[in-house]
């Protein structure tokens, strides 16, 4: 009997050509399209996943290929897993990644959970990213796609063993170019279809707004200062501003100057040189380890502090608590909280952990 696979069918190009490889290798697959919020939440501004275009989309694809699809209802799920703690984290002066937090507890948690009461065998997903069983340990192991360039594995850095084992990746050794290839071929509605590039419930990039909009309480305007204290302007609220940020801090200033710090205790917002935004060392926690088990001692890895950032040398040591101090060979720009930071090994994921502080 072939083994069934709910697949993840976001009304995009990827997700169509996963589900159409998935058939062409003799599994029994179904399509579903998860609504994780409405467009009220994103001020019904620019394209939104779960809009009914995308999912008239999947439906079509699904109904080409010959499979059952559905639509699962998750925003119950969504609200509590992202939509809570991204709001809880950005008052609190971080800055969260929600699509990590998303694929976490939505993606490979409550789907999974949904595909196993089901009776499915697997999940996939459209993700350019491989999974391997390594023989010697015995583990599952999370391993950057065959084309660096649109690899996630960072994205996907905190998936259990247990996750791994029941998800497939049927992407992991195609390209971009190639995967549309296929949809043009098999005459997808969606082979020509944009990518999507913004937090889909943030799709006008104005993460003010949203917190505005879903806290239904407005932020509180406050000071801009220099790295002396000195007062140099005002600010829109500070939960607006993150680490980095030069355009509009409607300062002016004979330099550049960017955003290196914020105290929402007092509501403030600090500017300085860029050169005050490099930093040596963080620390980190919430880890969840991949290819090995746990960290036990010092060891040399490449990590990134950013999706599309490319392999930084450091050492990771284990700190207390479970946390681990990450101590980088080359100083880091704008070391974020909030943030995620994954330790590979070439290119296989050893472990992801959520950025507490630069150091």
């Amino acid at each position: 009997m072939s083994k069934r696979v709910l697949v993840a069918m976001s009304g995009g190009v990827d997700s169509s050509v996963a589900a159409w490889l998935l058939r062409q290798q003799g599994y029994d697959c179904t399509g579903v399209t998860m609504k994780l919020y409405d467009n009220d939440t994103a001020g019904r501004k620019g394209h939104t996943c779960c809009s009914l275009e995308d999912v008239e989309d999947a439906r079509a694809v699904a109904r080409q290929l010959g499979i059952p699809y559905h639509v699962f209802n998750f925003s119950e799920e969504f609200h509590e897993s992202v939509l809570e703690k991204f709001a809880r984290s950005y008052l609190a002066g971080a800055t969260p990644n929600p699509c990590i937090d998303c694929n976490r507890y939505v993606k490979f948690g409550a789907l999974l959970h949904r595909a196993q009461v089901l009776g499915f065998d697997y999940i996939a997903t459209g993700h350019y990213v491989r999974r391997v069983l390594d023989g010697s340990s015995g583990r599952w192991t999370l391993r950057k796609a065959a084309g660096a360039d649109r690899d996630q594995s960072y994205v996907l850095a905190s998936m259990t063993q247990d996750q791994l084992s029941r998800t497939l990746f049927p992407l992991g050794e195609l390209t971009k170019p190639e995967v549309r290839r296929i949809a043009e071929a098999q005459g997808f509605c969606n082979a020509r279809k944009h990518d999507s590039q913004d937090i889909c419930f943030v799709p006008d990039g104005d993460f003010g707004a949203f917190l505005e909009r879903y806290t239904q309480k407005p932020l509180p305007p406050g000071d801009i200062l220099d790295r002396s204290g000195n007062i140099l302007g005002r600010h829109r609220g500070a939960a607006r501003y993150t680490l980095g940020q030069r355009k509009g801090l409607g300062v002016a200033a004979g330099s550049p100057l960017y955003v290196c710090g914020k105290s929402m205790a007092n509501n403030t917002v600090t500017l300085g040189p860029e050169e005050a935004l490099y930093t040596t060392a963080l620390l980190a926690g919430d880890w969840i380890w991949s290819a090995i088990p746990n960290l036990e001692k010092p060891l040399r890895v490449q990590a990134k502090v950013r999706y599309r950032q490319s392999d930084q040398w450091a050492t990771a040591s284990p700190a207390e608590n479970g946390q681990v101090l990450l101590t980088f060979d080359q100083p880091q720009r704008a070391v974020t909280a909030g943030q995620a930071v994954v330790l590979y090994r070439e290119d296989t994921v050893l472990g992801g952990g959520t950025i507490l502080r630069a150091l």
